[in-house]
Order: C-alpha cells, then sequence, then structure tokens
C-alpha cells in the first residue's frame, strides 16, 4: 500500500475511534468526549481560526482512547498523558502544527493559570481537578521552555476554546462534516 493510502486508513481509524468511543463521558463534565471536541472545533472556526487549528481543536483529546488507560484515569488521579499518547497518533498525518497543539494543549492549562491571573477561577471543577493531576501551575522555569515551543501562542488558543467547549445540549456539525476539512489538511485530497 502507499502512503496515501496508509493515510486513509488512518484517518478512518480515527473516525471510528472519534464515533465508537466519542460517546463517552468527559472526565466529569456534563457533555460527552465528542460533544466536547465538536464544540471545541467549531469555537475554532467561529473564531476564524485557520483549519490546521479547527482540525487540532476537533481531534485534541483523540488520545484518551489511543492508550491503555481507564476512561476516568484522570478522575482517579492519573495521568493518562493523552496529549503524547494523541500527538504521537497524528504525527505523519497532519503538519506540525496540528500535532504541535494536540502536544502542547495540556501543558498550555499549566501556562495560562501561569500568565493568566484569571484563568483558573474560570476552569471547571473537573478541569481543576485534573489541572493538579497534570502537573499544575507552570513553574517559572517551565514557562520559560513553554514559550520557546514554536506553536505555544496556537496552543494556548486552543486550550482556551477546549475550556468553553462544555456547554450541554449545544448543536455542532458532526464528524462527518469535517472529513473533507480533516482531508485537506492532512492532504488528502
Amino acid at each position: 500500500m502507499n502512503a496515501l493510502g496508509e493515510k486513509k486508513l488512518q484517518l478512518d481509524r480515527i473516525e471510528d475511534i472519534f464515533i465508537r468511543r466519542g460517546a463517552q463521558s468527559y472526565l466529569g463534565e456534563q457533555v460527552t468526549m465528542a460533544e466536547h471536541m465538536l464544540q471545541c472545533a467549531e469555537l475554532a472556526r467561529n473564531d476564524g481560526a485557520q483549519d490546521e487549528l479547527i482540525v487540532a481543536a476537533l481531534l485534541h483529546d483523540i488520545g484518551h482512547y489511543s492508550g491503555e488507560f481507564a476512561e476516568d484515569a484522570i478522575e482517579q488521579g492519573i495521568n493518562n498523558f493523552h496529549e503524547n499518547s494523541g500527538s504521537q497518533l497524528l504525527r505523519g498525518l497532519f503538519p506540525q502544527l496540528v500535532v504541535d497543539c494536540i502536544r502542547l494543549h495540556v501543558a498550555a492549562k499549566r501556562y495560562l493559570c501561569k500568565v493568566d491571573a484569571g484563568y483558573h477561577a474560570q476552569l471547571s471543577a473537573a478541569s481543576q481537578h485534573s489541572l493538579a493531576v497534570q502537573g499544575g501551575i507552570m513553574k517559572d522555569s517551565e514557562k520559560v521552555a513553554f514559550e520557546t515551543e514554536p506553536h505555544f501562542r496556537e496552543a494556548a488558543r486552543l486550550r482556551r476554546w477546549d475550556d468553553a467547549a462544555k456547554v450541554p445540549g449545544k448543536s455542532t456539525p458532526s464528524f462527518q462534516e469535517y472529513r473533507t476539512l480533516i482531508a485537506a489538511v492532512a492532504s488528502l485530497e
């Protein structure tokens, strides 16, 4: 099979994971994982984000389902490092901007807590809990290191959409409605 065929199979696998597992709960929030990721993508699109950021917003939490940790690992105080497994799953399929934003979206929460005095108070209770599990507010040295990442600003934008994408019952486009955009960003069309 050629590289294009392999990319199409990988995209099919991502869609399968999204649809099959996305109906599960989202870490103590009042929306499912799929509802959360679809809302995040819609917020990015409504904010005028470039296509790569919309795809990153849509797929930012896919790593929750690519590892061997239980669905409620974070609720149990176990860091599942979903940002790493998600970015590794998507590496080679998407541009570096997409991969980096997914890899950095947890660190971006820690960063925003460090640089924005009101940010922590805006987080949901579940997000405040996961913040503690994921390392807490960044130290000064971590902040400096984070700001050397080439896509740290974009990751911080994604993080803000992530935090707002938790509205029960909100109507959004389906995953299939993003399929053409995803394929274009993955250079499949």
